[in-house]
């Protein structure tokens, strides 16, 4: 198996921001701020159970998690990168950043906004000539671009609401 092959199926985990108070240290958790949050690529790794490739993020502002499932081909965009590979020819999303780069568009940020019917739904944000322009994305090819581009990947609090991991077990709160 060669080196793209594998970075798609070895689980990668990236550090978390460290630090932060867990959810029952905080003063008032009912009063966290709403709306998009940063995020944190946490892992790309394939379900034991049914074999398919997911990618957990957590938002860096509450901890809040979600997994979400991609194809094969988008782990592989996605854990590339995060292990530090430089692929022997540019992939998908190596391309899309230079033609960018050539163009003189810049991905500003990510945006994943919604989660229904099991389907996740992104948007780019591109800095065209000082105008901003958005595009439709797919969550996974919105993730793989940010992380080469360095952009930052918000998650509207609506999709940790519907789409989220329960908390780690240091979160959860003591039953009443």
């Amino acid at each position: 198996m060669n080196i793209i092959g594998r970075a798609a199926v070895v689980t990668v985990l990236v550090g978390t921001v460290g630090g932060g108070a867990s959810a029952r240290d905080r003063a008032d958790v009912e009063a966290r701020p709403t709306g998009a949050q940063e995020a944190t690529v946490l892992a790309v790794m394939v379900d034991p159970a049914s074999q398919q490739p997911a990618i957990v993020l957590e938002g860096k502002r509450d901890h809040r998690r979600f997994a979400m499932a991609i194809g094969v081909a988008e782990a592989t965009g996605i854990a590339i990168p995060l292990q530090g590979v430089t692929p022997p020819r540019p992939l998908t999303h190596d391309l899309f950043l230079t033609m960018f780069g050539r163009l003189h568009v810049s991905l500003s940020r990510v945006v994943i906004h919604d989660f229904h019917d099991n389907t996740y739904f992104a948007t780019l944000y591109l800095l065209v000539n000082g105008t901003e322009m958005t595009l439709d994305s797919r969550p996974s090819d919105a993730i793989a671009l940010a992380i080469r581009a360095k952009a930052p990947v918000l998650v509207e609090d609506r999709v940790f609401e519907r789409g989220g991991l329960p908390p780690k077990p240091a979160e959860r709160r003591p039953s009443l």
